[in-house]
């Protein structure tokens, strides 16, 4: 049988149902953002343990000039190895119909009978190549489906400066390039690069690898020590151009994944609790406007015989129905969100299967969380209810004095119209309920400012780094570290406009306890088509002795200008520099470091050397350009900046990037429940002086302007408050979304605040509207009947 109590409560959330709605949304969005991250997180991280293990990708990854396949044994026998598989890795160069430009790809070998010991391939097509079959290959699928090839289809490729003509037998997809991306480029292109895997002996046989590998694959048993086993494995390798063996975790495909996990871990830990914080406040407010104007039946219900604690359950009771409500809401919102996401992810990294898995402890902490957030706000407003008496509750409250007004507030009086001095005294008599409502739109607003700057910087980051700091049209690698006068033969290419040089070495830098496996950049003096710049988007003079590094790789290994770097080069004799820091430059893409070119090929004993090359050309020359070059045998690849441009947009759009404009319809989803709250609040309070108004002959005009303006007034005060609020939540929000493949910046844009106003002012438009609608409908007599 249900209690009287209980038939009121349903009466009062039939009675409130708008206000109820706008903050469960605030309560269900927070939740859901909640089930849907701790959902992608789980799917992302038990989906890669699971491939990883069932196709057994290798531990540890040790890239070697040329070995013995002899060293093998020896590599088994290091404590801690569980297995051991060499392979030969080459780079390739194909070439297709419908491409301009040669496509850079990685031939990986596999045995030339059964399957791989470790880093074994997911075959989604076809079969592995046939014994004594060199001319049969097998394509990444994610590349064969950007150019619609099929097993069965014949393929031209580029290997070791040979060209060979291959058939298709099958299509693969593999633990080990998830993300895949070109030597030198950080941005993947499924259509810009490829992976071939084929027999070894045939690709022994193109790279001159005839008994020999040039890389180690090794599995660790349980808690070895890896540090050791690293260690071992390079002095074993070093004699034959072993450039420094690393674990799993600095794998390329698994280093972005595992960065991408961590991005979505953080946000779940940090952007629930805001929505849940507002909704709590949002509910203290609501609840505190109820039990105010229902202190008669508050009293009536204790004279009556109920006590403290039943008329306190009753109103605890509609706070809980509120946050639970919108708690379901957000559990089921999430898991839908969560299943739309996994597919964005599914083509962002080549997982062969994944499915959004759902964490249950995402479920419980998101319905508790809501409950004691929202209990928080509503405890505060329930002792009010415990320290009524039944004789204080059934009497009105003194009404307000408006009598004793300031001097400047008095004359102001006088040159409005009463409506406006209606409006006027309601803010200055009640300045802590308007400044609450003040903070809580303002919030609204500081987080779509922020949502809105995050959209701008995204598109900052790729102008600039398209457009500011790589000026170039072409960019080409080489085999290896080549004399400088290569540049000389490009400049002579007709159509070719310039040329500027730059050798990229791999390295370890390391400052005091921290690392970081990446590259030293050495840029000719005074670049103009590939630059360092300062956080002023100057050119950064590269000194002719110390190193320049980003920003990002200065957090990293917590280095400053004036300290000492120490770079474990890891190509050619790698020998250990010591490099002083000279400078902290800004960058958008990567962490890298850069120095002098000249002064870089000096520290490492090989003057007048460059592994790449920047070009501007000639469109009316391009494709002869393209030819000439890819014709000349120490070229490795060749990337069009329009290409990559084009690349790294879909990579903002996909995977992390596109979680943006998930909370950019949330933040706007908040703004409005704030601004709609806040108008019905100031409805419900003042219902039957606005009544009275009208039966004194006020019009449904007048009697709207009383009641809208001062939510304007609030609104207008919001406005500045919100932005400067905005400013600093968008660095915060900024910094969540970079990665060490790129930054956003987070700059100050006008357009982006005026954004933000707009999403305001079009959430008080709707909520003005939706309020006055309600006024003009309100029943008069009930309204009087209403008692104070």
């Amino acid at each position: 049988m249900v209690s009287p109590l209980d038939h009121k409560l349903l009466r009062d959330l039939w009675r409130m149902k708008g206000q109820a709605i706008a903050i469960g949304a605030v309560i269900g969005v927070g939740v859901m953002m909640l089930v849907m991250m701790t959902g992608l997180v789980a799917s992302l991280s038990e989906t890669r343990a699971a491939y990883y293990e069932r196709y057994r990708l290798a531990d540890v990854f040790a890239p070697v000039s040329r070995a013995p396949q002899r060293l093998a044994g020896h590599l088994a026998q290091i404590e801690g190895v569980s297995a051991v598989q060499t392979r030969i890795v080459g780079r390739a160069l194909i070439d297709l119909p419908d491409q301009t430009l040669p496509v850079q790809a990685q031939a990986v070998s596999v045995p030339e009978r059964g399957r791989p010991a470790l880093n074994d391939v997911y075959l989604t097509d076809g079969r592995l190549p046939a014994s004594g079959r060199s001319d049969e290959i097998v394509l990444l699928q994610s590349f064969a489906a950007a150019h619609n090839l099929h097993p069965g289809d014949n393929l031209d490729a580029t290997m070791n400066g040979a060209r060979r003509s291959f058939r298709i037998v099958g299509l693969a997809q593999s633990p080990e390039f998830l993300y895949v991306t070109a030597p030198g480029e950080l941005v993947p292109d499924d259509a810009r690069f490829g992976v071939i895997w084929m027999s070894r002996p045939g690709l022994a046989a193109a790279y001159d690898m005839d008994g020999a590998f040039n890389e180690a694959l090794l599995d660790l048993t349980r808690g070895v020590n890896a540090a050791a086993v690293l260690d071992r494995v390079d002095r074993l390798l070093a004699p034959y151009g072993g450039s420094g063996a690393y674990g799993l975790e600095d794998q390329t495909s698994n280093r972005f994944i595992s960065e991408e996990i961590d991005g979505l871990d953080a946000a779940a830990a940090g952007v629930p609790p805001i929505f849940l914080a507002v909704a709590a406040f949002l509910l203290y407010i609501v609840i505190s406007r109820m039990v105010q104007s229902e202190r008669e039946e508050i009293g009536l219900m204790k004279a009556f015989g109920y006590t403290n604690t039943e008329v306190g359950s009753h109103y605890f009771k509609l706070i809980l129905a509120i946050a639970v409500g919108g708690a379901i809401a957000g559990c089921l919102g999430g898991i839908g969100l969560g299943r739309a996401m996994i597919g964005l992810y599914t083509d962002y990294f080549k997982f062969p299967f994944l499915v959004f898995q759902l964490d249950s402890a995402s479920f419980v902490i998101g319905v508790s969380v809501s409950v004691l957030s929202a209990s928080a706000g509503g405890l505060l407003v329930l002792r009010q209810v415990f320290r009524l008496t039944p004789a204080t509750a059934m009497r009105a409250p003194a009404p307000p004095d408006y009598s004793r007004v300031g001097g400047a507030l008095r004359r102001l009086s006088s040159w409005l119209d009463q409506p406006s001095r209606m409006v006027l005294r309601r803010l200055t008599r009640q300045p802590a309920r308007m400044a609450g409502a003040m903070i809580g739109i303002a919030c609204g607003m500081a987080l779509s400012v922020a949502m809105i700057t995050i959209y701008a910087g995204f598109d900052r980051t790729i102008d600039l780094t398209f457009s500011v700091v790589d000026r170039s049209d072409v960019t080409v690698s080489f085999t290896d570290p080549v004399s400088d006068k290569t540049l000389f033969e490009m400049r002579r290419i007709p159509g070719v406009k310039r040329v500027e040089g730059v050798r990229n070495v791999a390295a370890i830098l390391r400052h005091g306890q921290r690392s970081y496996r990446g590259a030293l950049t050495g840029l000719p003096k005074g670049p103009v088509l590939n630059r360092a710049l300062n956080s002023d988007m100057e050119p950064v003079e590269m000194p002719q002795t110390g190193a320049v590094l980003s920003s990002v790789l200065a957090d990293i290994l917590e280095i400053e200008a004036g300290d000492t770097v120490t770079v474990d080069v890891r190509e050619g004799r790698q020998p250990v520099l010591n490099i002083p820091v000279s400078g902290i430059a800004e960058t958008l893409l990567g962490s890298p470091a850069f120095m002098d070119l000249g002064a870089l090929n000096r520290s490492l004993r090989e003057p007048g050397r460059v592994s790449g090359a920047y070009l501007t050309i000639d469109e009316a020359y391009a494709d002869a350009i393209y030819q000439t070059l890819q014709d000349m045998p120490t070229v490795a690849g060749l990337s069009l900046k329009s290409q990559a441009r084009e690349a790294f947009n879909t990579l903002m759009n996909t995977g992390a990037g596109a979680i943006r404009y998930v909370m950019g319809a949330i933040a706007f989803v908040i703004t409005f429940g704030i601004v709609y709250n806040a108008a019905r609040i100031a409805y419900a309070e003042r219902a039957r002086d606005l009544a009275s108004l009208r039966v004194i002959g006020f019009t449904k005009g007048d009697v709207g302007f009383v009641l809208l303006a001062e939510l304007a007034v609030v609104i207008l005060v919001a406005l500045p408050v919100g932005a400067i609020l905005g400013y600093y939540l968008s660095f915060g929000i900024a910094a969540g979304f970079s990665t060490d493949l790129y930054q956003i910046p987070a700059t100050f844009n006008p357009a982006s605040y005026g954004q933000a106003m707009l999403v305001v002012l079009a959430a008080a438009t709707v909520s003005g509207w939706m309020v006055k609608r309600d006024l003009d409908r309100s029943d008069l007599v009930a309204a009087l009947k209403t008692r104070e």
